[in-house]
Formats: C-alpha cells, sequence, structure tokens
C-alpha cells in the first residue's frame, strides 16, 4: 500500500496548488518539487518486486481470513500460490532480506509521509487565521520545513532497498494480473487478486466504503460525496471530482466489489469476501477512525492515516459533555469527515469549530435548531449535510464565509420542509448542491447567478417568486437535478378524498422551460395538465411526479422520451382504471423501474405486447384498493422484481402460487415481495 501513501500525498499537494491565492503562491516552487520528488518515489514503490511481495502478504492474510471457508484443495492451492510469489521474490534475492528491507523501508516512508501532511494541514489551519507580519513569519517557515521534507523525501530515496530489474518478476505480475483462474473452490484467491490488481484509487474507494457501520445506509450521492471530502479523488483543473467519484463507484460495481442494498434502493455496500479482506486490510494500515456500534455510549477510539479520518455514528446523545467532536479533536486534529444520524440534542456543539480541516458534515434527522457561529472556521468544508432538522431551524450567516462549500443538503421536518438562507448565498461559487431551501424573498432572482449549480431543490413553491424562478432556473444550464415541491395549501389530509392531499396548485408551469442537461426531475403538487415541455426533455432518466392529481393520463407524454429509466407515480394520477392506453407497444423503452402509488386506482386492465421492453422492477405502494394486475405483465420477460407494499389482501390471493387464480401473470418473475409496510424513507434520498 506504499503507493496509495504517496499517491494521496501528491494529490493533495496538486490540490493546494489548485487553490491559486498569493499565500500559496509563496511556496509554489517548493510544492512542486516535492511533488515532482514523489513522482520518483512512486515509480519506485510500483517495482515488480514490491507488487509481488504485497501480492504474497495479502495471500497470506487473505488464507487465514478464509480458512474455515476453503476446502482441502482450496487451501493447497493459496498455499501453492504463495510459493510461487516466493519463488518470484527469490528472483530479486534472499526472500527475507527483501521482505525486511521492503518492511522498513515503507514504514520509515509511511511515517515522514504522515508528518509531512501534518506539516501542510497545520500550515493552512494556521496561516488563514493571520495578518501582516505574522502571516509572513509563516510562510517563511513553512518554506524552510519544505525544504526539510524534499531533503528527508532524498534520504530516504537513498536509504530504498537494492531491487535489480527482472524480467521474470515482470512476467509472473503480468501473469497474475491477468491469465491467473481460479475453480470453484478458489475463488477466494481469485477475489484476493481482484484486490490486489486494482489501481490505487479503487482500491483505497474500496476500503473507504467500508467504513460505513451497517446501519449506516449510504447512498450513491452521500458516497460520492464523502469520497471527494475524504481526498480519495484527484482534483484536476476543469474537471469534477464528483464526476470522477461517479465513475470509481460504477466501476467498482460492474467488478462486482460494490452492490446495490436490495433492501434500501440506491444505497450500496460491500460484499463478502471483499468486505472481510478490506475490513483485514484497514485494521493492519490503520486506517480509518473505527466507527462506533450504534448501542455504545463511548466515542470511538482514534486511528489515522496520513491522508484521511472519518467518523459516522448515530443516536449519541452528547449535551453537557465533551462529546464526539471533542474527542475527534483531542486524538483527531485533521479529522477530515463526520458524519452523524438522529442526533439527539437542539444544538451542535461547538467544538466542531476547532476541527478546522473537517471537509464533510453530516447531521441528518437531527434535532438541532441552529449551527454554532464557529461553524464559519470551517474554511475547508465541502459537504454541509442538515437534512430533516429541527422544527425552527434557520441558517446564519456564518456558512457564507464557507468559500470551499460543495454541497449544502437541508430539509426541516415540519411545516413544508423549506430552510431560509440568508441574502449572498450566490457568494458560494463552489455550490454544486443546494437542496431544501426556500426561494423567497429575493432568492429566487439571486439564484440566477449561481450557474455552477448541478443539483437544486426548491419547496414552499407559491405565487409571489414562481416566475422569478423558474427564470433563474433556465439559467442555469449545467443543471442535472431539480426538485420543486408547492406550499402547502393548509387543508389537512382526508384519506376519503385523495384531492385534499394539502400540496397547493403549481403555479405558472407551463412558462417554464427546463435546462437542456437535465437528467432528474421530480414535481410535488396539483397540476391541472402535464406540462408539454416534459415530452420533448431527451435526456431525462429519473422522474418523480408526486400529488399531482391529474385526471388526465399522464403516460401519454412520457411514453416516448428516449431516455427515461425511472419513473415514480405517487399520486399522479386519480383515476380508478388504467387502460391498455397507458403502456403501448415500444413505449418506455429504456424503463426499468416503474412504482406506482396510488388511493385511487382499483384496476389495470392491460398492457399492450410491447411495452416496457426493458422493466427490471415494478413497485405498487398503497395500492389498498387495486384488485387485478394487467393482463399482458406475462410478457414483460425483463421483470426481475415485483414489490407489493401495503396493497389488498384480495390482491395477495390472486397472485399467490398456491392456486391464485393470475398468478400466471407474475409466475415468471424471478423475486416476488409480499410486504405490508410502506418503504423507508432512506429510498427516496439521492
Amino acid at each position: 500500500m506504499a503507493g496509495s501513501f504517496v499517491t494521496l500525498f501528491q494529490w493533495r499537494l496538486n490540490s493546494v496548488l489548485l487553490q491559486e491565492n498569493e499565500i500559496l503562491l509563496a511556496v509554489k516552487d517548493q510544492i512542486l518539487s516535492l511533488v515532482n520528488k514523489l513522482d520518483e518515489v512512486g515509480g519506485f514503490v510500483g517495482h515488480p518486486a514490491f507488487w509481488t511481495l504485497h501480492a504474497r502478504e495479502m495471500a497470506e492474510s487473505f488464507l487465514k481470513l478464509s480458512k474455515p471457508k476453503l476446502t482441502k484443495k482450496g487451501k493447497d492451492q493459496m498455499l501453492s500460490l504463495i510459493r510461487k510469489l516466493d519463488e518470484a521474490t527469490r528472483v530479486a534475492g534472499d526472500v527475507e532480506r527483501i521482505r525486511a528491507c521492503c518492511q522498513t523501508w515503507v514504514r520509515e516512508l509511511r511515517l515522514m509521509l504522515h508528518e509531512a501532511e501534518d506539516c501542510v494541514d497545520n500550515f493552512i489551519i494556521k496561516v488563514y487565521g493571520q495578518t501582516g507580519q505574522d502571516q509572513k513569519e509563516s510562510i517563511a517557515e513553512f518554506a524552510s520545513e519544505l525544504e526539510n521534507i524534499n531533503s528527508r523525501v532524498s534520504e530516504i530515496m537513498n536509504r530504498r532497498p537494492r531491487l535489480g530489474a527482472s524480467p521474470i518478476l515482470e512476467e509472473i505480475q503480468q501473469f497474475l494480473r491477468s491469465r491467473f483462474s481460479f475453480d470453484e473452490e478458489t475463488a477466494l484467491a481469485s477475489f484476493m487478486l481482484n484486490y490486489i490488481n486494482l489501481p490505487y484509487d479503487l482500491k483505497l474507494s474500496l476500503l473507504f466504503c467500508c467504513a460505513f457501520p451497517g446501519y449506516y445506509r449510504t447512498t450513491k450521492g452521500e458516497l460520492i460525496r464523502v469520497l471527494v471530502a475524504a481526498g480519495l479523488i484527484q482534483e484536476k483543473p476543469g474537471e469534477l471530482m464528483e464526476d470522477k467519484a461517479h465513475e470509481n463507484i460504477e466501476r467498482l460495481v460492474d467488478l462486482g466489489m460494490l452492490e446495490e442494498d436490495q433492501t434500501v434502493g440506491d444505497c450500496f455496500e460491500v460484499p463478502n469476501p471483499y468486505y472481510e479482506l478490506s475490513l483485514s486490510v484497514m485494521n493492519a494500515e490503520e486506517f480509518f477512525i473505527s466507527t462506533a456500534n450504534s448501542d455504545s455510549i463511548k466515542p470511538p477510539t482514534a486511528r489515522h492515516s496520513p491522508t484521511f479520518t472519518v467518523c459516522f455514528c448515530k443516536g449519541w446523545p452528547f449535551k453537557g459533555q465533551l462529546g464526539l467532536f471533542g474527542n475527534c479533536v483531542v486524538q483527531c486534529k485533521t479529522c477530515a469527515s463526520v458524519g452523524l444520524r438522529k442526533y439527539t440534542t437542539q444544538e451542535l456543539s461547538d467544538e466542531v469549530g476547532k476541527l478546522v480541516n473537517l471537509r464533510y458534515l453530516g447531521v441528518r434527522h437531527s434535532e438541532i435548531n441552529e449551527l454554532p457561529e464557529s461553524i464559519s472556521n470551517l474554511r475547508n468544508l465541502q459537504t454541509l449535510d442538515i437534512s430533516w432538522s429541527g422544527n425552527e431551524f434557520e441558517l446564519s450567516n456564518g456558512v457564507l464565509n464557507l468559500a470551499q462549500l460543495r454541497h449544502l443538503k437541508m430539509c426541516r421536518s415540519v411545516n413544508d420542509g423549506e430552510v431560509r438562507v440568508p441574502p449572498g448565498i450566490s457568494r458560494l461559487r463552489n455550490l454544486q448542491t443546494l437542496e431544501g431551501i426556500y426561494a423567497g424573498g429575493g432568492i429566487a432572482k439571486e439564484l440566477g447567478n449561481m450557474t455552477q449549480l448541478r443539483s437544486l431543490e426548491v419547496r414552499c413553491l407559491s405565487d409571489d417568486h414562481a416566475g422569478e424562478l423558474y427564470a433563474s432556473i433556465m439559467k442555469l444550464t449545467g443543471l442535472c437535478t431539480l426538485s420543486l415541491t408547492v406550499e402547502m395549501n393548509g387543508i389537512a389530509d382526508d384519506s376519503s378524498d385523495s384531492d385534499d392531499n394539502g400540496y397547493s396548485l403549481f403555479p405558472c408551469l407551463e412558462t417554464f422551460s427546463p435546462p437542456p442537461l437535465l437528467q432528474t426531475l421530480q414535481l410535488e403538487g396539483c397540476l391541472t395538465e402535464m406540462p408539454l415541455w416534459l415530452g420533448s426533455m431527451e435526456n431525462l432518466t429519473k422522474l418523480y411526479l408526486c400529488w399531482s392529481h391529474l385526471s388526465e393520463n399522464p403516460t401519454t407524454i412520457l411514453q416516448f422520451l428516449p431516455d427515461l429509466k425511472y419513473l415514480l407515480m405517487e399520486r399522479a394520477y386519480k383515476g380508478k382504471r388504467m387502460e391498455i392506453e397507458f403502456f403501448r407497444a415500444g413505449g418506455f423503452p429504456k424503463l426499468e423501474y416503474l412504482t406506482i402509488a396510488s388511493d385511487d386506482l382499483v384496476e389495470w386492465t392491460e398492457i399492450e405486447e410491447g411495452a416496457l421492453p426493458s422493466l427490471k422492477q415494478l413497485c405498487f405502494s398503497n395500492c389498498m384498493r387495486l384488485m387485478v394486475l394487467p393482463e399482458g405483465l406475462q410478457h414483460v420477460t425483463t421483470l426481475q422484481i415485483l414489490d407489493l407494499w401495503n396493497v389488498h389482501e384480495d390482491l395477495i390471493r390472486r397472485l399467490s402460487p398456491n392456486g391464485g387464480p393470475e398468478n400466471y401473470k407474475i409466475k415468471h418473475i424471478p423475486v416476488v415481495k409480499y410486504l405490508g409496510q410502506m418503504m423507508s424513507q432512506g429510498f427516496w434520498t439521492q
């Protein structure tokens, strides 16, 4: 893993250089010199002998971990692999000598990198709080420290183990990377080599995914933001780190090292044996703060790497004590990410302001009503997630000082869920995500200046600012995700009349035109008719229509959207019957996930053969009056999962494999779920 530490420290230095301010320009030459010196180190730790030693250590560790699961043949073949790796190492010299020399050298290198990164972090923390002569002295001192670090790197390179070039080693390395095959009994060895062969950034991303506790369901969006905050994504001019993090996740999914959690949609977990392998690596490398047990009242034990430190936990009451933040300050002054859920007090500890290197702060589903004034000290913060916060929550002016903020996710737990933001929010020029805001009071017009936004969620939309808001959104040409929720109309929800849903009518929606790159759209509120512009959204992949209560067929406009993959219709149509025209042959060519939630729907009569040619999952949620599934469903051969969430008992009986008269419609579906409960809120969280 030595190469990972070198690479990540280089990325950290390059990220510092990209800030391009006068303070850092004063030491630019010294930083560039160090980056170039680390190139030389990285070239050496990529030597085939290093790779072979690492493979041997991982094979031995994995054998110990997996012994109970391996047959005798499997154990023998794993031992054979270890012997082959030892033989490969002997090509470069004595195995034990090389191993001892390399381990000592890597340990020294890692310690030096740890101290060097502490030096960089301490300088940045210190210098931005200074002015005048004090600042000049700190810059001069840091320049001298960088020169010292450069010298130490040179000294370490001069003491590097002597490893001669060996074509045989390179051939063995290439062989193990590309052609080494295993049978079923030795599949675990194949997993081990798959892991070893990962590029550094993917390997570290996989390890990081294992840092989340089992109860901490992680959505793709959250995982992307945490990977960026952890420094695992190289920052390059003109490129968004979030796009690269998304690419890494997709690659890990394609490799089978990360998979979607079947119990909570859009959440991911590391499957075995990669999870077990990653945990053993984390323990050996001391990569993370160990995460707390959800039932524990003790703070986590601090561990760190030269690169990043994280803590994720839930349900800890810290009022009146030093608590988690104090523990992080004492044990880990460079803590990069803190995630709390169900934080049970109404105040966030002022200690958070001391974590000046913090880049991710999440306090979802908490009871806090305000952020401490010390929040303005977090000049490196990239993500602030206060979704579903306290009843009286408003955003203070201190947030406007968070110049590096990239993602601001908010939502109150009462009323319309909107959060008031201070005037001047457009000063946050790095902000890509802004969710849960109220756009009244001049904020709607200000949004038009935030052309860097990629995700926007506006709540409590009303007539007094709708026109201004639509005009601003149309200027956001890079926007990919948009959610609009209208204000509540004050009418209590009454299950006997589904029109009384509490939402007002969308104002002036016909005057709106969506940004060209929009991929995800959520409209929550009543519609008199389907907006015609919906039919021209060629890039749209996800559409959520909630509480629309349309009297017309909403699929008439939607059926021929070329890239639509996800469609949720929650009380979108108030008719009692869905006829064949809802899903015509060739309609919804790429739709994979369809969810229908309706108190009104009684019967879905027919699907035309050839409709829904790509459908993988069909979900009915809270369709308590639905008695009949459509004829033709048996022809949707791509369907893999049918979810029936809180539906009528008679429908379950009719579909039963034990003599149900309509079972023929669904017997081709591999997974059918009958559950009498609503899907968890986490499903709807991006």
